[in-house]
């Protein structure tokens, strides 16, 4: 019977899957990198690797981070977006609360990584962050989502990575030829470039055409929530999920072949590889807390999840660890190369105890 009864409007395993991705964001790239300074084993080695992206081609865990964060993004879209159509919430209405997030997350992406804080405009990027990859792939799938059907957003999701793939491949790029999937030889990095001038970043990211890359990633997660908003038994919707996730990855591993998995020009073998990832994971979640019912363990990321974009901003902005540092500086003599480690933990510690007071006051910053 219980298989039958409707989903909820708040899925807490997609809140717990944020919270943990916020909790590889916010705190275990730094564990990671301090307990290999403290042991420097070839285990502690290869786990802080793992916790750093690759130069170029390839990828690590670390990868799935971005990507992620954008599907999630997506899986909750039809969520949010159902609810406020069931209350015949005008058009105009729901767009100007798409805009106005799409604002507040590009300023929040200024602040994090643009350099708005300087207060010099020679540092200033105008898109280099993550807050700002999600605005254009919320933004732009939440449109498709309202204005076209289901089988119109998997055209477009195709479109967007078969478009973006003769973007990287196609054009020729002045002074160096025709475009290739490698550092400073690409068509999505020249045209960073020519329209950012002096604002861009200056590294070997890419933004504007990448953007492709980022609704399609984002429309993976729409699909997700799209499955389990569905009326199909919480089992099924596991091995859907399952299915489409080794699908996933195992085309874009097939497709890396010729068009190679390249997270920092976000690659559209990269999408399908990672969104692959990120709905396996998605699976685990909601098999472990909405079909076996456990879900006990998550309250801690369940709290991180609620306020992730807090939790994303507050840990870029403020350095935890060294307010942890004025607190535990007498452990130091102690723990030795580990030191590091242990200021990275009492740093997390503060940041949690600060979202954990504002779930308890029910204090939801929403963007």
């Amino acid at each position: 019977m219980n298989e039958i009864l409707a989903k909820p409007n708040r899925i807490l395993s997609i809140d717990a899957l944020r919270g943990f991705d916020m909790l590889l964001i916010i705190f275990a790239d730094r564990f990671f990198i301090g307990l290999n300074e403290g042991a420097g084993t070839p285990f502690t080695e290869f786990l802080a690797k793992q916790f750093d992206h690759p130069e170029w081609f390839g990828s690590t865990f670390y990868d799935i981070i971005m990507p992620l964060f954008l599907f999630v993004v997506g899986a909750v879209i039809p969520f949010s977006l159902s609810k406020r159509m069931q209350k015949n919430t005008s058009t105009a209405a729901i767009y100007g609360k798409l805009i106005k997030r799409f604002i507040i997350l590009f300023i929040l992406g200024w602040i994090v990584q643009g350099n708005l804080l300087a207060l010099d405009a020679s540092q200033f990027h105008v898109f280099s962050n993550t807050l700002q990859a999600i605005a254009v792939g919320y933004l732009f799938s939440c449109m498709a989502y309202i204005h076209l059907s289901q089988k119109w957003l998997y055209f477009i999701f195709a479109f967007c990575l078969i478009l973006y793939a003769l973007i990287l491949t196609v054009p020729y790029v002045p002074g160096i030829g025709k475009s290739v999937l490698l550092p400073d030889r690409n068509f999505a990095l020249y045209f960073d470039h020519l329209v950012f001038g002096k604002f861009d970043d200056g590294l070997q990211y890419t933004w504007l055409l990448t953007g492709f890359g980022f609704i399609a990633t984002t429309l993976s997660g729409v699909f997700a929530g799209e499955l389990i908003k569905s009326n199909q038994p919480r089992k099924k919707v596991v091995l859907y999920l399952c299915i489409t996730g080794i699908g996933g990855l195992v085309l874009g591993l097939i497709w890396g072949i010729w068009h190679p998995i390249v997270k920092k020009i976000w690659t559209s073998s990269f999408v399908l590889a990672s969104s692959g990832v990120c709905y396996l994971l998605l699976a685990l979640f909601y098999w472990i807390i909405d079909v076996k019912g456990k879900t006990k363990w998550a309250f801690p990321l369940k709290v991180i999840g609620m306020n992730a974009i807090t939790a994303y901003v507050l840990s870029h902005v403020i350095y935890f660890p060294l307010i942890a540092n004025f607190l535990l500086y007498g452990l130091e003599q102690y723990t030795g190369a580990y030191y590091g480690m242990i200021t990275t933990i009492g740093g997390f510690g503060l940041l949690y105890l600060l979202l954990w007071y504002m779930y308890k006051n029910n204090t939801l910053i929403k963007v």
